[in-house]
C-alpha cells in the first residue's frame, strides 16, 4: 500500500486553507488532517493528531509561522515544516530554515509543485533548487552579518566554526555533505558515490546528528559557509 502524508495546514486565511485543502486532498497519497489559523494552535493540533508535515503560513496575528517552526521543532520526533508563503524575503527565508523549516514554496507556485514539494520533504528531500540554496548562503555570507543567531547554520561570518564542524565527519560523510550542499537527491548522491540510497539516508542522519543539525538545507549552509560548495 502506498504510504500516505498526514498534513496540517496552518494558515489565518480561511479561503487559503480552504483551497490548500482541496488541493492536497486530490493526490491519493497526502490526507490533510486538521487546520489551525494561527501559530498557537499547532502544538496542541500536532499533539492530537500527529501529522508527518505542517504547511506552515508565517505572517498570523498572534503567533507567526517562524516561532511556531522552532517551537515545534524542538519537540521530539516533530513532524517536517514547510513554509508556504507570499514573503520572499532574505531574512525570512534564513530564519525560517534556521528554525528548522524542511522548505520553503511561494503560494503563487502551481498546484502540482506544491504537491510535489510535499512529497519530496515527506521523502526526506529538500524542496529548494540548488539555485536557491546558492541565494540563500549569499546572504547568510554577507559581510554585514545580519540575523545570526547561536545555531551551527546560523554564524554569518565564521568560516572556521563551519569548518570545525566539517571537520566531525568522516570521509564519505564529507563526499555526502557536499552534494546535499549541491542540491543532489539521495539518488543522485546513491548513483555518483556508489553507494545504496538507505547507506545515503543514513550517512544524512549522521551528519544532521553530529552537526546539530535539523535539516538538509542547513547541512548545505554549513558546507558553503566553509568555502567547499
Amino acid at each position: 500500500m502506498e504510504q500516505v502524508t498526514r498534513v496540517l495546514i496552518v494558515d489565518d486565511d480561511p479561503l487559503v486553507r480552504s483551497g490548500l485543502r482541496m488541493m492536497l486532498s486530490g493526490a491519493e497519497d497526502i490526507e490533510v488532517v486538521a487546520e489551525a489559523a494561527d501559530g498557537t494552535e499547532v502544538l496542541p493540533l500536532v499533539d492530537a493528531h500527529r501529522p508527518d508535515l505542517v504547511l506552515m503560513d508565517i505572517r498570523m496575528p498572534r503567533m507567526d509561522g517562524l516561532r511556531a517552526t522552532a517551537e515545534l521543532r524542538r519537540g521530539t520526533r516533530p513532524p517536517e515544516v514547510l513554509i508556504l508563503t507570499t514573503f520572499t524575503t532574505d531574512g525570512y527565508v534564513l530564519e525560517a530554515l534556521r528554525a528548522g523549516a524542511a522548505g520553503y514554496v511561494l503560494k503563487h507556485t502551481p498546484p502540482a509543485q506544491i504537491v510535489a514539494a510535499v512529497r519530496n520533504i515527506a521523502a526526506g528531500e529538500p524542496v529548494l533548487s540548488p539555485a536557491a540554496v546558492k541565494q540563500l548562503i549569499g546572504a547568510v555570507t554577507a559581510a554585514d552579518g545580519t540575523a545570526a543567531d547561536d545555531s551551527p547554520a546560523g554564524r554569518p561570518d565564521d568560516r572556521g566554526e563551519a569548518e570545525r564542524l566539517l571537520g566531525l565527519l568522516g570521509p564519505r560523510e564529507r563526499e555526502v555533505a557536499l552534494a546535499v550542499a549541491q542540491g543532489s537527491t539521495n539518488a543522485e548522491i546513491s548513483a555518483s558515490l556508489y553507494m545504496s540510497v538507505p547507506t545515503v539516508k543514513a550517512h544524512v542522519s549522521h551528519i544532521l546528528t553530529k552537526l546539530g543539525l535539523n535539516n538538509r538545507v542547513q547541512i548545505a549552509l554549513v558546507v558553503y559557509r566553509a568555502g567547499l560548495a
